[in-house]
């Protein structure tokens, strides 16, 4: 590994005036090798078969280009001015998001950080994350780490089966009058049950296995210019068949008009141009809950989420997510289990050392009643 890491620095200093290291079929990175590159990427050879980190580094803008997409197992990227990705990088195991974005041309779709069938991201954030498509290739459950410039504005998919493909981007932009996308999408064009539809962002998602998604919401989406009633906020994605606006169902939302996530039902992502937020005519029937406050060291005090009204309904379900809308917890008939632990395999880093402390959003159905409550918890896990 060693002798790999001198040749590449030999190559990149040779060609110095091109200030990138241009790789034609010699490099492979093996289990346990480290590669970093402070320059750009060129890959016009098989680069397919590493195992081993290689990392992105640098205060200024790295691209990634050639005539063939590099696959890598771990990547990282710790750049100030982000990294562009002009031909699609593979990942085999995890990609690693530190500083700088990854920028991915939308005019393109085609041209994404691609991760495989193993593979996961890891550290996403709004000073970190892709700015463009991702795509995601033989999963079932994927959390895309997309957003604009400024902010990370992650969909979670839950499918029924694999996806062979998936894609998924994020717009700060108006459906009404898109930059890149082929067509407008009407606001004023839209089932009947269906009210004010949001005109700040949208996501487009590819995919053909039938799915559920989950959003999150923020300050910047600016919930009230579509209701003032939280309970009605639903997800909408603009059908191609009915060429309007049409509700995709799910679970009653969880949080306030500045802050929450809400789920969708059951839909198939190709049958649909783009998905965002509205609000309901009708508000969903569902009741809040107070506030807790969960604090697992030990001491017996709120050391689990203590909700006394499922008594009345010991035939209920929880569900617990992070503010990005990652689902983080879920138990049918639930008797006070959490603790801050995860019980999700999927997107939960460190799982056995907890959750990090923060704000959380619960839903409970209490089936045997036929209600739903919501609200929020803050978790000390310090």
């Amino acid at each position: 590994m060693k002798h790999l890491y001198i040749a590449a620095l030999i190559l990149a200093t040779g060609i110095q005036a091109q200030s990138a290291l241009y790789n034609t079929g010699n490099l492979r990175i093996h289990d346990g090798g480290v590669m970093g590159l402070h320059t750009n990427l060129v890959n016009d050879g098989s680069f397919d078969e590493n195992l081993g980190l290689v990392g992105f580094y640098g205060d200024n803008l790295r691209t990634i280009s050639g005539s063939l997409p590099a696959t890598l197992y771990d990547v990282e990227f710790v750049t100030g001015g982000g990294t562009v990705v002009q031909t699609s990088l593979n990942v085999l195991n995890n990609a690693n998001f530190i500083t700088g974005d990854i920028i991915t041309d939308r005019v393109q779709p085609s041209i994404t950080l691609n991760f495989l069938a193993d593979a996961f991201p890891n550290g996403q954030s709004d000073i970190s994350k892709v700015d463009g498509y991702v795509s995601v290739n033989n999963q079932q459950n994927f959390i895309f780490p997309v957003g604009d410039f400024q902010q990370l504005r992650p969909l979670i998919l839950n499918s029924g089966s694999v996806n062979s493909v998936a894609r998924c981007a994020y717009y700060i932009e108006d459906p009404n009058s898109p930059s890149v996308l082929p067509r407008a999408f009407n606001t004023n064009n839209k089932a009947v049950e269906i009210g004010d539809i949001s005109t700040v962002e949208f996501w487009h998602l590819e995919g053909s296995v039938p799915s559920a998604i989950q959003l999150s919401w923020n300050e910047r989406s600016n919930m009230g210019l579509l209701t003032n009633d939280v309970n009605e906020i639903v997800i909408v994605g603009y059908s191609k068949s009915a060429n309007q606006w049409v509700s995709l169902g799910g679970p009653a939302p969880a949080g306030n008009l500045n802050q929450g996530v809400v789920a969708s039902g059951s839909f198939i992502p190709d049958e649909y141009e783009v998905l965002t937020f509205a609000a309901l005519g009708e508000p969903r029937d569902y009741l809040d809950l107070e506030n807790y406050f969960v604090s697992p060291n030990g001491d017996g005090i709120n050391d689990f989420l203590e909700i006394s009204e499922l008594a009345l309904s010991p035939n209920n379900f929880m569900q617990i997510y992070n503010r990005e809308g990652l689902k983080v917890f879920e138990k049918a008939n639930y008797t006070n289990e959490f603790n801050g632990l995860s019980t999700q395999n999927n997107f939960v880093v460190t799982r056995d050392k907890g959750l990090p402390s923060g704000v959380y959003f619960y839903i409970v159905t209490l089936n045997d009643l036929d209600l739903e409550f919501q609200g929020f918890l803050y978790l000390a896990n310090d």
